[in-house]
C-alpha cells in the first residue's frame, strides 16, 4: 500500500504544526508508517532502531560541535564579534542577512562542512540579532538557502556529488546527461530560491522582530549586559588560541572529511591552550548537550523513520502508482513528479536520498511523454530538492534550529520549518514546472 507514506508524512506535518515535540511526532509519524504497511509494532521499532545507526556519526558530530561552541562562547571571543559588526552592521539587517546567507553557501561548495559551521557562528551573534531587532526566522531562511541553493545550481562539494547522482540515475535508466549540463538544467530552479530568499529579506522579515513576552524581554537584556560586559575586554592570548583552534577543527574536517574528528580536536586544543580550564568541564559538556541533545536525537528518529519508509516498500508503491495514472500530459507529468519529490523529502528529510527513488520510475516516465535529457534532469533534480526546506528531519532545517535555539527562543517547526517551506518549496515548484517545459 501507497497510503503508508502519504499518511504519515501527513500525520508529521499536522503533528509539528499542532507544536507536538518534533521527537514524539516523528516517532508516531514512524509507526504509523510501519502498522499500515504491514509489520507489527515490535517489528517497527526494531526496524526504527536499527535504521538509527545511519545518522549515529552525524548525531555524535552535532554534541561535539556544540560542545566546542558553548568553549568558544566561554574564550569571550564571541563579544568582540559582536562589537565589530555592531558597529559595521547597525540598521541594515538586510545586509546582514544576505551576508549569512554567502557565508552559509560556502558550506556546501567552497568549504564543504555542511552544517558544522552554524554551533559555531550563530550562537554569537544572537546578542546582534537582539540588538539590531532582526526576526531570527529570517536568519533561519538565509542559513537554509546557503545550505539547500548551491548545491543545486553549483557543481562542486555536495553540489558535484548531486550532480553526478542525478546523471548516473537517469543513464541507469535510459537517459544520457552529462554532469556538465546539469547547471544548465538546474539554474532555473535555483533562480526561484534566490526569488525566494529576496522575498524573505526584504519583504517577509524586513520589520524589526519586536520583543513581546517578559520571558523574551529578560533573555534580551541578559544577552545585551554580555555583550557590554564583553565589550572591553581586549584582544588577547586566549582569542588567539580560540581562533587557531577553530582554523585546526575546520582543516581536520576537510582533512579527514569527519565532523566529530574536527570537533573534538578543536575541543582538545581549547583545553591545552588553558582557553577552557579543565575543572570546567563537566559544566561545558553539559551546556554543549542541552544544546544540541535535542537535535542529535531528531536525526537518529529521523533516519530511522526514513529506514522504514524505504524497507517497507511504500515510496516504491507510491511512485510506481502515479506514473500509472499520468497518461501522455507533459503538465500532469511535472506537477505529479514534483508532488511526490515533495512529499518523500519531506518524510526521509533527504533530496540525495530521493533521486533513487524518482528515477527508478520517472525518467522512463519522461521519456514516453517527450520530455528532453535537461528537461527531465530539471524534474528529477527539483523533486528531489523539494521539502529538503521545511521537513523537521531535514539537514536543511535541523542545522539554522541548531544555532538559532542555543538561547531557547527559537522553535524549530515555526520559526525554521514554516517559513523556509513557504520561501523556497513555492518558488521551487513554480520554477521547476517554467524549466520543464522551456528546457
Amino acid at each position: 500500500m501507497m497510503y503508508a507514506v502519504i499518511i504519515s508524512v501527513l500525520l508529521l506535518i499536522v503533528l509539528s504544526m499542532l507544536r507536538v515535540n518534533v521527537l514524539i511526532s516523528i516517532l508516531l509519524a514512524a509507526l504509523s508508517a510501519g502498522l499500515i504497511g504491514g509489520l507489527s509494532t515490535i517489528e517497527t521499532m526494531n526496524m526504527l532502531i536499527s535504521g538509527m545507526g545511519g545518522q549515529a556519526e552525524t548525531a555524535l558530530s552535532v554534541i561535539l560541535l556544540g560542545i566546542f561552541a558553548v568553549m568558544i562562547k566561554y574564550s569571550g571571543i564571541t563579544g568582540i564579534l559582536v562589537k565589530k559588526l555592531l558597529k559595521f552592521m547597525k540598521g541594515k539587517r538586510g545586509v546582514i542577512l544576505l551576508v549569512i546567507a554567502g557565508i552559509s553557501s560556502f558550506s556546501q561548495n567552497l568549504v564543504p562542512v555542511h552544517i558544522a559551521f552554524i554551533p559555531i557562528l550563530i550562537p554569537p551573534l544572537l546578542q546582534l540579532f537582539d540588538r539590531m531587532k532582526i526576526d531570527r526566522r529570517g536568519v533561519a531562511t538565509a542559513l537554509t538557502f546557503g545550505l539547500k541553493a548551491p548545491y543545486i545550481m553549483i557543481p562542486a562539494g555536495y553540489g558535484l556529488m548531486f550532480h553526478q547522482i542525478i546523471a548516473s540515475e537517469m543513464k541507469k535508466y535510459g537517459m544520457n546527461i552529462s554532469v556538465s549540463q546539469l547547471p544548465l538544467a538546474l539554474l532555473i530552479p535555483g533562480i526561484g530560491m534566490i526569488v525566494g530568499l529576496l522575498i524573505a529579506v526584504f519583504i517577509t522579515y524586513r520589520k524589526e522582530k519586536v520583543i513581546s513576552s517578559s520571558k523574551e524581554l529578560e533573555n534580551s537584556l541578559a544577552s545585551i549586559e554580555i555583550s557590554a560586559a564583553s565589550e572591553v575586554m581586549p584582544f588577547n592570548k586566549q582569542h588567539v588560541i580560540t581562533l587557531f583552534a577553530i582554523v585546526l577543527s575546520l582543516g581536520i574536517q576537510l582533512y579527514t572529511h569527519s565532523l566529530a574528528i574536527g570537533a573534538l580536536v578543536g575541543i582538545l586544543a581549547m583545553f591545552l591552550g588553558g582557553v577552557t580550564p579543565f575543572f570546567k568541564g563537566d559544566e561545558i559538556v553539559d551546556d554543549g548537550m542541552k544544546m544540541m541533545g535535542t537535535i542529535a536525537f531528531v536525526l537518529l528518529i529521523a533516519a530511522g523513520y526514513s529506514t522504514i519508509l524505504k524497507e517497507t516498500g511504500e515510496i516504491s508503491d507510491l511512485v510506481a502508482h502515479t506514473s500509472n495514472i499520468i497518461g501522455g500530459s507533459k503538465l500532469f507529468t511535472s506537477f505529479i513528479i514534483l508532488s511526490v519529490g515533495l512529499l518523500i523529502t519531506m518524510g526521509i528529510g533527504t533530496s540525495f536520498g530521493t533521486i533513487p527513488i524518482l528515477a527508478a520510475v520517472y525518467v522512463p516516465l519522461c521519456l514516453s511523454v517527450g520530455f528532453s535529457p535537461l528537461a527531465t534532469a530539471a524534474l528529477i533534480g527539483t523533486a528531489s530538492a523539494l521539502g529538503d526546506a521545511g521537513s523537521p528531519a531535514s539537514d536543511s532545517t535541523i542545522g539554522p534550529t541548531i544555532g538559532l535555539n542555543a538561547d531557547g527562543r527559537h522553535n524549530h517547526i515555526w520559526d525554521t520549518c514554516v517559513p523556509t517551506f513557504m520561501h523556497f518549496n513555492i518558488p521551487l515548484f513554480i520554477f521547476g514546472m517554467i524549466a520543464a517545459f522551456i528546457l
